[in-house]
């Protein structure tokens, strides 16, 4: 007689190896997965498809389509970020402004407008006006003390080529024909000092994902799965990844086995990280920080304003909160955006769970993050107060950039989720860092991109990256080397160096993006040839223009 313990065991058992014969039946294996659907996902995978066109790649993705969460274009600022506006990469020590950060950002940036160029130059990209347009990048400030700092900060700037198109002025009238829109208005008593360089880009970065996977799509060895969420990470006894998901819309589970896994999920990095249980995980919590804008698409206004102007971050603000007034090309149309106003949630993604923060929080990392929230209280006010502003007072700041702006023109936007990172620290127990950090395993088997500014805008040489650190005996290989001087023609170099490099390198892209036609940096270090009027840009289809 059978025991009714004993029947249990045996149909459970039979159910679990139904279900392991089920995965074991549509696990398939490839040599790269990418986790999410993004721009930094596609950048790698664009990469990896130029290097080794024959391996086989899979990208998952949790949202009905690519380039829905972060890389959206209504979900970021656009920037091309490369330090021609962004005060927070040029602080003052010792009395001195240092630019070091600023030009290695601008150098980033450069190695990105090399690789998109080349891949329209072979038709991965499609026309360039579609997703990059030429638009001048501005500080602006008020105030003795940030008219100080400006000024200082745009004489240090001189000792680089890569600004060298900069200009400076405290003349009302010149900033004026820079940017009207945001001197109509203006108290004439008001000391106000502003650069203005027009090298500067607004890109989408959804329409560059978009694209790049539409081309990977084309490909025999590619495979992208939509509406998918991964559910569990795990290592095989061969050293590679398990990776176990669930279609969100029929409910059907299955499975890849992958010989290198990257994820490139946004704030859902850390969380896909912690599954895989590498010990490099460890080290990192998430601290999520969301965004909204003031947006105004009347055709009337767009057309006045033709810059991203940058202004000084509140005290206590992450960098990504630093006020702008932004000339934006989405959806082929020229609209302004005024913010970040800072949100906060404890979701991860702007299309995530209320659960992310919790779930993310372990034995591991909890210090940190006490650690982290007791320094960093400059920061908590800062978001304290962020999230008391009214419609009434988001519109008062609006009005600091923009005095003659109407409210009923304006809407609010909330944008995506960012996650800053929290990395345990031997000495402070846990710091707060603001950039970007890539989080890869000792055996190079798996790595992850955690961390928020700037992001997009340097995907391709972070992507650049992960490349020397988990392929770096194939980076090191004629081959690859030859292919990536042939897509980066300055890699390896340092543009900062040379003037005449800086201009060849900005004249190429500038004509295969169909951007202005650059500067000509004069040879002495300070000056340069440049337009005394703003930059016109004409995006695709817009109409209004």
């Amino acid at each position: 007689m059978n025991h009714p313990m004993r029947k249990c065991a045996l149909v459970a058992l039979t159910l679990s190896v139904g279900i392991g014969q089920a995965y074991a039946e549509q696990t398939k294996r490839v040599d790269v997965m990418l986790v999410g659907g993004g721009i930094m996902s596609s950048t790698l995978a664009v990469w990896l498809s130029e290097l080794e066109p024959g391996w086989s790649m899979e990208m998952v993705e949790r949202l009905d389509q690519v380039a829905e969460e972060s890389s959206n274009g209504w979900n970021n600022a656009g920037t091309g970020h490369s330090a021609l506006a962004e005060l927070n990469y040029t602080p003052e020590k010792d009395g001195k402004v240092d630019i070091t950060k600023a030009v290695e950002i601008n150098e980033a940036f450069q190695i990105t407008r090399q690789f998109l160029a080349w891949q329209v130059k072979t038709g991965v990209l499609k026309n360039p006006r579609s997703f990059i347009n030429s638009t001048p990048h501005m500080s602006f400030v008020w105030g003795d003390d940030n008219i100080r700092f400006l000024k200082k900060r745009y004489e240090a700037l001189q000792a680089s080529p890569l600004f060298r198109p900069m200009q400076y002025s405290e003349d009302p009238e010149q900033i004026k024909q820079w940017v009207p829109l945001m001197m109509e208005g203006r108290d004439p008593t008001q000391k106000i000092a502003a650069t203005w360089t027009p090298i500067g880009t607004d890109v989408n970065f959804g329409e560059i994902t978009r694209q790049f996977v539409s081309h990977l799509q084309s490909r025999d060895n590619f495979n992208l799965k939509l509406s998918t969420e991964v559910r569990d990470i795990t290592r095989n006894d061969d050293g590679s990844w398990h990776v176990e998901y669930k279609n969100l819309k029929d409910g059907t589970t299955a499975a890849t086995d992958a010989k290198f896994l990257f994820i490139g999920a946004g704030g859902a990095a850390l969380p896909l990280l912690q599954k895989s249980g590498i010990e490099e995980a460890k080290d990192y919590a998430g601290f999520p920080v969301g965004g909204s804008f003031l947006v105004t698409d009347n055709p009337e206004v767009a057309q006045q304003h033709m810059a991203k102007a940058y202004g000084i971050a509140s005290t206590g603000a992450p960098p990504m909160s630093v006020p702008h007034l932004d000339t934006r090309v989405l959806d082929g149309k020229r609209v302004i955006l005024f913010g970040p106003f800072a949100t906060f949630s404890t979701k991860f993604l702007k299309e995530g769970s209320y659960f992310d923060l919790p779930a993310s929080t372990t034995l591991h990392n909890l210090w940190p993050m006490v650690r982290v929230g007791v320094r960093e209280f400059d920061l908590v006010q800062y978001l304290a107060g962020q999230l008391m502003q009214s419609d009434d007072d988001r519109f008062e700041a609006l009005r600091t950039y923009f005095p003659h702006a109407k409210k009923e023109e304006w809407r609010l936007w909330q944008a995506g989720q960012r996650v800053q990172i929290i990395k345990r620290d031997a000495e402070k127990g846990g710091v707060l860092k603001l950039g970007t950090e890539v989080v890869a395993s000792e055996d190079r088997t798996i790595a992850g991109l955690l961390g928020a500014s700037p992001g997009a805008s340097t995907a391709a040489p972070i992507m650049l990256n992960v490349l020397e650190t988990v392929f770096k005996e194939k980076v090191a290989t004629q081959e690859w080397q030859a292919k990536i001087k042939q897509i980066v023609p300055s890699y390896g170099t340092k543009l900062n160096d040379s003037a005449a490099a800086t201009q060849k390198e900005w004249n190429y892209t500038a004509e295969v993006l169909q951007l202005e036609k650059p500067p000509v940096i004069d040879a002495s270090v300070g000056t340069t040839v440049a337009p005394s009027q703003p930059v016109e840009s004409k995006p695709e289809n817009d109409m209004a223009l």
